[in-house]
């Protein structure tokens, strides 16, 4: 593993899935004492939700797992997000195809689905929609467990 690793999680609105994604793998790495190696982010591929804090349910979640994500606001991914960032991983097809044509394509193959690091075909599903938000954390955890082994650390 290099020195250090950037990984950017990416959805649509920035405030469930790649919310829940960016504080996870930040536990799970601070866990492993792998922190000072990660740098780990978060963002959106629409505006809609920009400066909103992180989705009730989604903050209950990871408070309920001794997480905390306090102060995180959605943000809008940049093109300039793909040389700053070793990985960007969005939560489904829709997201992957935004991400592409946000960052003008994927020369160096920077750019995956969170349930590829599981070994899975498929999506996170969006809890906006399902309203289900404890499937969407448990997918989120085995992709970012699964990142991390894939990763080596």
């Amino acid at each position: 593993m290099r020195d250090l690793v950037r990984i950017l999680f990416v959805c649509h609105g920035n405030i469930c899935r790649s919310t829940m994604a960016e504080f996870v793998m930040k536990d799970l790495v601070e866990q492993r004492g792998l922190a000072e190696r990660f740098h780990i982010e978060s963002a959106a591929t629409s505006a809609e939700e920009l400066g909103n804090p992180v989705h009730p349910s989604t903050r209950a979640i990871l408070q309920r797992e001794g997480i905390d994500c306090s102060g995180k606001v959605a943000r809008q991914m940049r093109r300039s997000d793909y040389d700053g960032f070793d990985l960007l991983i969005g939560m489904d097809d829709q997201n992957i195809r935004n991400m592409l044509r946000i960052l003008g394509g994927d020369t160096q193959g920077k750019v995956h689905k969170l349930l590829e690091f599981a070994g899975r075909e498929g999506s996170i599903a969006d809890p906006w929609y399902t309203g289900d938000f404890d499937v969407t954390y448990d997918d989120v955890l085995a992709g970012c467990v699964g990142l991390l082994g894939w990763l080596g650390a």
